[in-house]
């Protein structure tokens, strides 16, 4: 049976793994947020 602990456990950990991943790429995260700040500023007017 596969209940909703289990599911959220599971949330967690992927969670976890992606913080893990991210924190060992930084160039990665800093082509993220070149990509996004254009999408906040075209929404201002």
């Amino acid at each position: 049976m596969y209940t909703i602990e289990m599911a959220y456990a599971h949330m967690r950990q992927l969670q976890e793994l992606a913080n893990r991943s991210r924190a060992h790429q930084p160039a990665a995260a800093l082509r993220v947020d070149k990509t996004r700040k254009p999408l906040g500023g075209a929404k201002k007017r």
